[in-house]
């Protein structure tokens, strides 16, 4: 599994002439690291007497962004199985009329799972983005820039994730389905745009 490898692993792993792990899982890893921040961040809050007006909010905040650390390094795996699915879907036969129908039919339901797949690492990834508002806002002011680090990970894993979903979205027939799940993406988009703007700006020097 690609969550279990060292970063030196699977980084190599990435470099490679190899499609998996590709833009869906690295955005899973980015936003895995964006959560780790965000526990960073709770962490060196929790404790201090300075900041025990937001113990229970950090105590929430360290609980929830390793809940979702975990959640998003399975995601590294099942965006590259749901891309292997896609593969092995055009592989079927298609020698015959009933063939080439089912063959249609697992291409079809496969590229539907791939969209869906990364669009459900942009929604976890949304999680962690506002997590890391809160620690930027409330969190111990020593790490404040970790904080904004963590958002800008998640953003990248949010926006990275999104493009996977586009991509295979030109690829479906299904016209509601598109035009849903389109809808869908527009809104992550803009509100993970307007949060990131909100969040830079409590980074004052």
């Amino acid at each position: 599994m690609f969550k279990d490898m060292t970063l030196n692993e699977f980084t190599e792993k990435i470099a490679s002439s190899d499609p998996v792990p590709g833009g869906g899982s690295v955005s899973a890893a980015a936003s895995a690291i964006a959560a780790s921040l965000s526990k960073m961040v709770a962490s060196l809050t929790i404790g201090k007497k300075k900041y025990i007006d937001q113990e229970t909010t950090m105590k929430e905040i360290f609980e929830k962004s390793e809940n979702l650390r975990n959640i998003l390094l399975d995601y590294i795996d099942k965006d590259s199985q749901a891309f292997n699915e896609v593969m092995n879907a055009f592989k079927a036969p298609k020698e015959t009329d009933e063939e080439k129908s089912k063959r249609t039919t697992l291409i079809q339901n496969a590229t539907k799972k791939a969209a869906e797949v990364p669009l459900n690492i942009a929604k976890i990834s949304f999680e962690i983005m506002q997590l890391a508002e809160v620690v930027v806002e409330k969190g111990n002011k020593n790490a404040i820039t970790d904080g904004a680090v963590a958002a800008m990970m998640a953003r990248t894993g949010i926006l990275g994730a999104l493009y996977n979903v586009k991509i295979n979205l030109g690829s479906i027939k299904d016209e509601e389905y598109v035009q849903r799940l389109k809808k869908e993406v527009e809104t992550i988009e803009n509100q993970t745009k307007l949060l990131e703007q909100k969040i830079l700006t409590k980074i004052d020097f």
